[in-house]
């Protein structure tokens, strides 16, 4: 027997609003298929269009209850389905034919609730204010809901007292999507962005791939990552925090083209931009360079974004974001002097620790050179890059897997992407030389040892992998989440991830958002 002491009354009554279902013998819960022949944006459009057409003499409709009108011995009922809202017109005479108006006057007048999702059959008509609706000839209870929705108010075609509590949100997005469904719009967006991007690189002959979650080593990115223990091995194993590495085994075991939507894991922190979980697209593509991968990758976002938009230009906030290709380039220690005064390219460790003091930004003791030249970057250019921009050329300490510029001493070939102010994207020139490799590696356990906890990992089996020979290869990696922001207007990463990661309930009462009802 369910312990009901933490319950709201409304839970209360909806409790017993089931209890006396089943005393009347229906099943709140019913195991049959319930046939569905049409949706509320076909009606409503079909309809309009043609009123005379044969298949709106018999529809059957399901969705949730939103709102209900009562009128006496008729109700006027809106249902939600997945695409939009319709009303019925529900007439006592009409669902209940016979003598017992039992189901009308007890079930549907006084056991259903706004949340509870009903099947309905009958014709489409127009109601004297023209609103195009279902006259029901029959009601079906399909799911008695249990908990209360957060009401969204109408009134006179506006919304109000709508539920915005970012803490219910995230935490319920199940009600977030019922009661805000202008949200379904943003995942929608996002779905089709993906298809997007596969659709194209398929188109080009990349091949679709999958590489592990767990590994033993986690490698390919400077990141913290989360560790789990294999119980079978009785080893430690990592969530990745990259796939970069196995994408790569695969250009060296003969596929010239792979790709893969990675769901990638940093024990970080957490803001607007970053989850511990997110998804990111790595494509590895041999005989390519990173300058065939800036032409590729605006190509690639120039077709998302007219897809999606219909238009190369795409809002976000107050800006208006133009992915028309070709994008401007800039090199990163032009980037640093541009916005901060300071040629830090000859530096060393201890003169860009000056250049943090003298722009007063706070520096870990164990960062090495890369590490400081990423935060004078981050800290004072970035958010200045709104327009889709390659920042090239990085300084060979930031990037451990970039293969040496061709002609440009102490640098790699590398680009990152930036847009409205962060990094979207992050590609290279990929380092094939094993010896080089194996030194840069080496290098990241000098750093690991000073305390940097972002430092990489040797990878001796990639080592090994490389050494069988890796053919000259273009590889970059596209953050999903952060994309899709750009995509949808969303400022937060929370936004745009179905079940963001949140700091679990304490007990069953944490209960936030307007459970305010009519009962």
């Amino acid at each position: 027997m369910e312990n009901q002491n933490h319950l709201s009354e409304p839970e209360r009554i909806r409790r017993q609003k089931l209890e006396e279902l089943n005393r009347l013998g229906i099943d709140a819960y019913p195991p049959e298929l319930f046939e569905i022949t049409t949706n509320s944006v076909e009606i409503k459009q079909g309809f309009a269009e043609n009123p005379e057409d044969l298949k709106w003499k018999e529809v059957s409709v399901a969705g949730r209850i939103m709102s209900v009108r009562d009128m006496g011995k008729a109700n006027f009922v809106v249902i939600q389905d997945d695409l939009g809202r319709v009303q019925a017109y529900v007439r006592r005479d009409d669902i209940c034919t016979g003598e017992d108006k039992s189901f009308y006057d007890v079930v549907f007048k006084k056991l259903l609730d706004i949340g509870d999702i009903i099947g309905i059959k009958g014709h489409v008509f127009t109601t004297k204010t023209g609103e195009i609706s279902i006259h029901a000839s029959s009601v079906k209870l399909l799911t008695k809901a249990l908990h209360p929705l957060p009401i969204v108010k109408e009134k006179e075609g506006e919304t109000f007292d709508a539920v915005t509590d970012p803490e219910f949100r995230y935490r319920q997005r199940y009600a977030d999507l019922i009661v805000n469904p202008h949200v379904k719009d943003t995942f929608q967006k996002r779905s089709q962005m993906i298809r997007s991007i596969r659709d194209f690189l398929n188109d080009h002959g990349a091949l679709e791939v999958d590489t592990p979650v767990l590994q033993n080593i986690p490698g390919g990115a400077a990141a913290k990552p989360f560790i789990t223990h294999h119980n079978a091995l009785d080893v430690p194993f990592y969530l990745r925090i990259a796939n970069e590495l196995y994408l790569k085994r695969l250009i060296v075991g003969g596929f010239d083209w792979v790709y893969e939507f990675s769901r990638n894991f940093r024990n970080e922190g957490m803001d607007k931009t970053h989850n511990p979980e997110f998804t990111v697209l790595e494509f590895y593509v041999a005989y390519k360079d990173y300058f065939w991968m800036m032409d590729f990758t605006e190509k690639m976002l120039e077709k998302v974004a007219l897809d999606i938009h219909g238009t190369t230009e795409v809002k976000m906030g107050e800006n208006i974001l133009n992915f028309k290709a070709p994008y401007k380039r800039i090199s990163i220690f032009e980037a640093i002097e541009q916005y901060t005064g300071f040629d830090v390219s000859e530096m060393d460790e201890s003169g860009l620790r000056e250049v943090c003091k003298k722009l007063h930004i706070e520096v870990d003791p164990n960062y090495g050179k890369g590490k400081l030249i990423d935060e004078i970057f981050g800290e004072k250019c970035e958010g200045n890059f709104i327009q889709p921009t390659y920042i090239i050329d990085y300084p060979v300490e930031m990037s451990p897997l970039t293969k040496k510029h061709r002609t440009k001493k102490g640098l790699v070939e590398r680009f990152e992407l930036m847009v409205n102010g962060k990094e979207i994207a992050n590609a290279y020139t990929e380092l094939n030389d094993p010896l080089d490799q194996r030194e840069r590696f080496e290098e990241q356990v000098r750093l690991m040892e000073r305390g940097d906890d972002e430092a990489m990992f040797i990878d001796h089996d990639f080592l090994r992998a490389l050494e069988y020979g890796m053919p000259p290869t273009a590889g970059i990696g596209i953050g999903i989440d952060r994309l899709c922001m750009l995509m949808t207007n969303q400022v937060s990463i929370q936004d745009v991830l179905f079940f963001p990661q949140m700091r679990p309930e304490v007990g069953s009462a944490a209960n936030t958002g307007n459970e305010e009802e009519t009962e």
